[in-house]
Parts: structure tokens; C-alpha cells; sequence
């Protein structure tokens, strides 16, 4: 995996969500995160396991709607962070952070209610593996992104510390038939790149959204959408 070490530093972990969700990066959050809940719906008593948990924003908002949550991932810096989180959101009783391997889960069959996996699979050169090993733990649904080709996302993707595997619809769609899962829903979005709004001021990148929103909500703007979020259940 491209930039591993990379990843695994203190000093990435803590700048991390500074360099990525500040400014207009706030919108990025702001996207995932409605998407994500969306896709999960109603979460009370679940238990949800996130693969890349990273500094655990996606594992603390699960908790807090209600969730038992395990977050998953690498680094341990990364991990501290989230537990950090946590504390500061008073839901350490009701997530913990995890240091494993996403190929090799150290959990029982069909431990979770629900799996979340996002800015996961662009990292991988194996998905089948993991959708393989995800669906071991889960009972019911994976929730997961993907970055996409084409987009503008393909014109500087080399240049990112840990790279991106681009996806196109057809190659999902394979991808789950091949590994035992059904497709339930997927939306799409971001035409332009992450980097050009992480760059601009929150109120700026409000209203690049905005004018960007006509085209985007079109077949030309789902064809052409950076990301894509896919919901799918265990067949």
C-alpha cells in the first residue's frame, strides 16, 4: 500500500484532520457524514464496525447515534486521536479503538450489524479479499466509498502521499457480485476536486458547491462524480 509509513506517523495523525476538514474541507465532512448516516439509518443498539477508522470522526458520530462501535485501523497515532474524540465527546463507554488488519478480522462470524469502510477501498490492490473477510463479520450491510474514474480526481491522483485505485460503476458492480453481496443503493458526488475546496474558505467552497449542484444531480454529473458512496447488503 502506498504511503503506509506515511500514514502511520505521529505527526500525520495529528495534523490530519486540520489539513483536511478545516476550511472548506468542513464541507467534505459535511457530505460524508450525511451520506454515511443515510445509508445506515436508524442505528440504536446496533453494533458497527469501522475499517479505517483513522482519527475515528465517522466512529464517534455512529456512536453518538446510538451505536456500539468498534473502530479499526493501522496507526496507532490515528487511533489515539479518535480515542481522544471520544473522550471529549463522553462516548468512550460506547466506542473503542482497535489496532488490526482489515484482511484478517479479529472477530467472530457474524459479529456486526453493519460495517462502514470509507476512504478505504482506493487504498487497496485486493478488494475482493476484504469485501471477503467484511462479510465473514456482518450480518446485514457495508457502507463504502469509492473514488472514480473518470473524474478529476484521475488528473493528480499520482500525486497524492497514498495514492487512489479509481473505480468505475462497472468495476463495483463486479466487484460485489464476485464477493456475495447485493447492491441496495449508491449516490455520488463532487465534480470538482477535494483539494481545490480544502484550499478556499468555507463560504467559498458553500458556494462552489452550489453552483456545481445543477450539473452534478444529472446522468453527465453521476458519470463524472469523484466519489460514490454504495450501500450493500450481505446475499
Amino acid at each position: 500500500m502506498k504511503g503506509k509509513e506515511w500514514y502511520q506517523t505521529a505527526e500525520v495523525a495529528e495534523e490530519y484532520e486540520d489539513k483536511r476538514f478545516s476550511r472548506g474541507g468542513r464541507l467534505i465532512d459535511r457530505q460524508e457524514k450525511e451520506a454515511v448516516s443515510s445509508a445506515l439509518g436508524d442505528l440504536k443498539g446496533k453494533k458497527v464496525l469501522e475499517i479505517a477508522a483513522g482519527t475515528g470522526r465517522f466512529s464517534v458520530m455512529l456512536a453518538a447515534r446510538g451505536a456500539d462501535v468498534i473502530g479499526l485501523d493501522i496507526s496507532d497515532a490515528m487511533l489515539s486521536q479518535g480515542r481522544q474524540k471520544a473522550r471529549g465527546a463522553g462516548l468512550s463507554d460506547r466506542v473503542e479503538f482497535v489496532r488490526g488488519d482489515a484482511a484478517r478480522l479479529p472477530f467472530p462470524d457474524d459479529h456486526f450489524d453493519a460495517v462502514l469502510a470509507m476512504r478505504f477501498f482506493h487504498l487497496i490492490p485486493n478488494p475482493d479479499r476484504y469485501l471477503r473477510e467484511i462479510r465473514r463479520v456482518t450480518t446485514d450491510r457495508l457502507v463504502f466509498d469509492t473514488f472514480n474514474t473518470p473524474s478529476s480526481r484521475s488528473i493528480y491522483n499520482w500525486l497524492l502521499p497514498m495514492g487512489s485505485r479509481l473505480y468505475d460503476d462497472d468495476d463495483v458492480r463486479a466487484m460485489l457480485d464476485r464477493t456475495g453481496y447485493e447492491l441496495a443503493d449508491s449516490s455520488h458526488d463532487f465534480l470538482l476536486p477535494y483539494g481545490l475546496y480544502r484550499a478556499i474558505p468555507r463560504s467559498l467552497a458553500d458556494g462552489l458547491y452550489r453552483i456545481e449542484s445543477g450539473l452534478r444531480h444529472t446522468e453527465v454529473g453521476d458519470d463524472f462524480a469523484s466519489v460514490s458512496y454504495w450501500s450493500v447488503r450481505v446475499s
